[in-house]
């Protein structure tokens, strides 16, 4: 019981930032729906807040089937108000000169098109939204939107910039991302995850990683180092995730298929260079899924994550190395020492649910923009909720 000579004392603690205590808060807006539209089905999610508040969600619109390679475009939906309400879909990525994706597939069907593995870039020194995207896993494209993604420049080709990678990884597909980049507080420099793989016919696998980044607000952009190497324990690192550290350090948050069923990490200076040691996070299960990070706006070493809390075991119910885990029980984790450990664990979908990115708004509300069936689903929750306090 709060005497009431201390009631107005205790009412003004309240109502000091960070001090107030939120209800626990989780809502759920389906934006896109596998069959409807025209296409079969929509995935591969992305998102982002931009400078203003706007929400940006986006993904792969797939045409014809779910396949990775086949006609696929890239669409988007605005909200203005933290993710309560959406504007329309529409195709925002590549309009211009077609590309037959059977020229790097074999077997794919002539004439279709993949538009493939959007990632977006918040310019918090600009106000502006980067944007880059594949084609047909062989080419990268860049664009740029000064008016929070109602419109987008031109693409410009920056497929150049992988070059670089050849000599330790000789490429012959390319992927960004997917999900969304990051720009370092300090130096202003952006940062994109990229994955390369080095098989034959249009192969994801053997497959290694690393990011490329931009020094001049998306200008020209430049490969860095080899982050993740496919050899020894590591396994086909590949569709990775990036986030800055309250240090100024970024680190790289990575699917691979490695026996540990683990997720790897590694740690740059830059975001670029000196790549740390890899190791597998002993907390963060890998069912061979995208997953999702992002740092806290305004709680330095708070970070989310996301992805299927599944792994594979046998009748006895031991891991299997190895092995892949069903894609299922999409969860959100929670750290406050900047992912060294992991203080909460929450259920966020028990059904099939799979790839997923996250955001955060400038109250501190995150949002997870996720694969759940053949939906995409954006969830608006609070620390609150992870915690369940």
């Amino acid at each position: 019981m709060i005497l009431p000579r201390l009631l107005p004392a205790f009412l003004a603690l309240a109502a000091l930032p960070g001090l107030a205590v939120s209800a626990p808060l989780l809502e759920k807006t389906d934006l896109f729906e596998g069959g409807t539209g025209g296409f079969s089905l929509y995935r591969i999610p992305g998102i982002v807040v931009t400078a203003k508040g706007t929400v940006l969600a986006y993904c792969e619109a797939r045409k014809n089937s779910g396949a990775d390679w086949g006609e696929i475009e890239v669409h988007l939906r605005r909200s203005i108000d933290g993710g309560k309400t959406w504007e329309p879909a529409r195709q925002i990525a590549h309009f211009g000169e077609r590309m037959s994706v059977d020229l790097i597939k074999k077997g794919a069907k002539s004439g279709e098109q993949t538009v493939n593995n959007p990632v977006a870039i918040v310019d918090r020194k600009t106000g502006a939204v980067h944007f880059l995207y594949c084609l047909n896993y062989a080419r990268c494209f860049y664009m740029r939107s000064d008016d929070d993604g109602l419109t987008f420049s031109p693409p410009v080709e920056i497929t150049a910039a992988f070059e670089a990678f050849k000599p330790q990884c000789p490429w012959t597909v390319l992927a960004t991302g997917p999900g969304h980049g990051i720009q370092v507080s300090k130096t202003g420099r952006l940062v994109v995850p990229v994955w390369l793989a080095y098989g034959k016919d249009g192969a994801h696998h053997p497959s290694m990683t690393g990011t490329i980044y931009s020094d001049d607000h998306g200008a020209t952009w430049k490969a860095g180092d080899i982050a993740l190497p496919n050899g020894g324990e590591f396994k086909d690192p590949n569709e990775t995730v990036v986030v800055e550290l309250s240090d100024g350090r970024v680190m790289l948050n990575c699917r691979s298929e490695s026996r540990a069923s683990r997720r790897l990490v590694t740690v740059s200076p830059d975001g670029a260079t000196g790549w740390s040691t890899p190791r597998f996070d002993p907390a963060l299960f890998e069912p061979i899924c995208m997953g999702g990070i992002v740092a806290h706006p305004s709680q330095p070493g708070t970070i989310l994550f996301s992805n299927p809390h599944s792994l594979k075991l046998d009748d006895s119910g031991r891991e299997v190395p190895g092995g892949r885990g069903a894609r299922e029980k999409v969860s959100i984790k929670l750290s406050h020492d900047d992912g060294a450990t992991w203080v909460a664990n929450r259920l966020l979908e028990d059904g099939p649910s799979a790839y997923s990115d996250l955001a955060m708004l400038p109250d501190g509300t995150a949002l997870c923009f996720y694969e759940r069936g053949r939906k995409l689903t954006v969830a608006r929750f609070n620390l609150e909720w992870v915690t369940g306090k």
